[in-house]
């Protein structure tokens, strides 16, 4: 069983829990790099909830009439 599994496992049933501990995570880098990566960090943050399934998140577009919600917005 890799780490990721194991951590996963732990994390499983408790999004809230997760998501608080992603954002706390977040906020502490932005808070030692000055914001400087604040981008990168959000992303950072956004694939973590993918990965463990916290909830929350920055919201994204609402699904449209020809797109699904698994469907990247189109430029």
């Amino acid at each position: 069983m890799s780490m990721m599994d194991k951590i996963k496992s732990m994390l499983k049933g408790h999004p809230q829990q997760t998501n608080q501990g992603i954002e706390k995570a977040g906020d502490y880098v932005d808070d030692r790099t000055q914001g400087k990566h604040r981008r990168h960090v959000d992303t950072a943050q956004d694939r973590m909830r993918e990965q463990l399934g916290g909830e929350g998140g920055r919201p994204g577009p609402a699904p449209g009439p020809d797109r699904g919600p698994d469907e990247p917005p189109r430029a």
